[in-house]
């Protein structure tokens, strides 16, 4: 069922699929956090970053992109890195380095977008972005998931491989973003 408010729209599949990942970043959170149990907070992670790209893709195929979407989206996408990369170095999932250098791009492109907003401008999502973001959901996991008992050496290979690509791509992207907002100003 859709319902409009102010001719936008509201009750959507992908607003609920964006809605059940912010939820998921709690449950997340609760399995790594309280109870300790990395591996099953790492597998669940990894639902929730492809549910990400399930619920971008339906909004478009079922011709329900919204403005509440536009903002649910990428707030699970920065709650669920946000979460998972600083908490992850307190209990020692997440190296130090990958970990800083993560947050810290995170911050720098968040203050940009809040500098644009403030402006009344925005700029788009690049699809190297969106990829960058992809390699991060896989490396992510990958470290919580090399804690558990299940070939850990296996997961913390490919954590290390998609982390460090990932994290070259998501700087890069980074700089494109400052020519994209010098030209929305």
């Amino acid at each position: 069922m859709l319902r409009r408010g102010a001719g936008t729209l509201i009750l959507t599949i992908p607003n609920l699929i964006s809605t059940m990942r912010l939820l998921g970043v709690g449950l997340f959170a609760w399995l790594a956090f309280a109870r300790g149990e990395s591996a099953a907070a790492g597998w669940l992670l990894l639902l929730i970053g492809w549910s990400d790209w399930i619920d971008g893709y339906l909004a478009r195929r079922l011709n329900q992109v919204s403005e509440l979407g536009k903002v649910l989206d990428p707030l699970a996408d920065r709650l669920a890195i946000a979460t998972a990369v600083i908490g992850g170095m307190f209990v020692d999932v997440i190296p130090l380095s990958l970990g800083i250098a993560i947050a810290l791009r995170e911050v720098l492109v968040g203050v940009g977008a809040l500098f644009l907003a403030g402006h009344g401008r925005r700029i788009d999502v690049r699809p190297l972005g969106k990829l960058a973001t992809f390699i991060l959901y896989g490396a992510i996991p990958a470290f919580y998931v090399s804690h558990g008992t299940l070939l850990p050496s296996l997961f913390a290979g490919i954590a290390w491989s998609f982390g460090v690509v990932g994290l070259v791509l998501y700087w890069w992207v980074g700089v494109l973003y400052v020519g994209d907002a010098r030209r929305a100003l």
